[in-house]
């Protein structure tokens, strides 16, 4: 970041930061967002703290949208919520519970994964093991790998898995991988830990949520960590939450009991700015139809921007070695290629990404695309012509 923002190359792309960006390069405040933050200051009276476990009505609202009104888990009152700061912090205090619950845990996460997540999780103390997900090289899922793999992990350990958007592969698992992850996991006894950061920006809210609710009705115990920084645009306020299945409702309150008193001890009390503009969009009916159309436009915007490299990159190389990128969904995907290419993108051609070739489909543009598919079908001719 500190290097784009000292470039003064008129013609530099940032492919790095991992926000959203409409087609004038902002990360703009939804509409839905502004109407609804002028209603809570309106109606606010106080700053005093609303409590260690967040904003009800939102927390209500949240295990709604993710798991369905009427989900098994929330009929029988097996699922507890808890608001959090950002999708991290229902990150975090997931590994604290688990580290509280199953010491002798170890959570499983995927290869590769967002690169925030072997901190947040292993600084609570907690053992991480790694199982295959993605070739970088191939574009392709590591499907019959990882299930191998994750069929060696002891009953009790718990799996990390991206919900949707996968970041920072952009590869997804499909339905039928799906309906394999679960009979695996529920054979298994392992616990999964959904990272939900994209509700939305893949197919839809129901469609992104449809994975995390049949594993959360077939398992007797779920972790599902929500994020509303993308889909809300709320990054700054930072909007999550927590939500835990149990297997019954009695377990559920003890969760929910040793959760709140973790919670005390890192953060004490979530931010609320954000949490009730989130929760004031999610009660009004007509700011939640506005919300839905303009999340509906951010995913348009990815997709088209996703179709659009992937036919100027085939125009640039001659061939579709770049398709995979079509396929792909979420902001993210990964090139591919090795970090001596990615340093010499940002020294030769001005465009910046991550080391691992992570690039940021959002960064993408009109006026842009042309000279970015130009850039990587350079760089790969050299590569090719005897560079690594």
């Amino acid at each position: 970041m500190a290097k784009y923002r000292a470039d003064p190359t008129p013609q530099k792309v940032d492919l790095g930061v991992g926000v959203y960006r409409d087609l004038e390069g902002n990360t703009p405040v939804l509409h839905c967002v502004r109407r609804a933050e002028q209603e809570v200051f309106a109606a606010q009276t106080t700053k005093s703290y609303v409590g260690a476990a967040g904003r009800e009505e939102f927390n209500s609202a949240v295990q709604e949208l993710v798991l369905g009104a009427a989900h098994a888990a929330c009929r029988d009152r097996r699922a507890i919520t808890v608001q959090t700061p950002g999708g991290c912090g229902a990150l975090r205090l997931g590994a604290e519970l688990i580290r509280a619950a199953a010491p002798g845990a170890a959570v499983h996460l995927s290869d590769p994964t967002w690169g925030n997540h072997s901190p947040l999780l292993g600084s609570t103390g907690i053992r991480l093991e790694r199982y295959p997900y993605y070739d970088p090289r191939a574009h392709a899922l590591r499907f019959e790998a990882m299930m191998q793999k994750l069929n060696l992990a002891p009953a009790g350990d718990v799996v990390l898995i991206h919900a949707c958007c996968h970041n920072p592969t952009g590869a997804d698992l499909q339905p039928e991988h799906w309906q394999a992850v679960a009979e695996l996991l529920q054979r298994r006894r392992l616990v999964p830990f959904f990272d939900l950061a994209y509700l939305g920006f893949a197919a839809s809210l129901e469609d992104d949520a449809a994975a995390v609710r049949m594993l959360a009705q077939r398992l007797p115990e779920a972790l599902i960590a929500v994020s509303f920084s993308k889909n809300l645009g709320l990054y700054r306020e930072r909007v999550g939450a927590l939500i835990v299945v149990s297997e019954s409702a009695t377990r559920a309150e003890a969760v929910l009991s040793h959760t709140l008193q973790i919670a005390r001890g890192i953060y004490s009390m979530p931010p609320d700015h954000g949490a009730a503009i989130a929760a004031r969009i999610f009660s009004d009916s007509q700011l939640t139809r506005d919300w839905i159309r303009e999340l509906d436009s951010m995913r348009t915007r990815i997709q088209e921007m996703r179709a659009l490299l992937a036919q100027r990159l085939k125009s640039a190389t001659g061939d579709g070695s770049f398709d995979f990128i079509r396929g792909q969904r979420g902001m993210f995907s990964l090139l591919g290629v090795s970090a001596p290419a990615v340093e010499r993108l940002r020294e030769r051609h001005h465009i910046y990404m991550t080391a691992d070739s992570r690039m940021n489909l959002a960064g993408i543009m009109p006026h842009n695309v042309d000279y970015v598919a130009a850039a990587f079908a350079a760089e790969r001719a050299s590569t090719a012509a005897g560079g690594d």
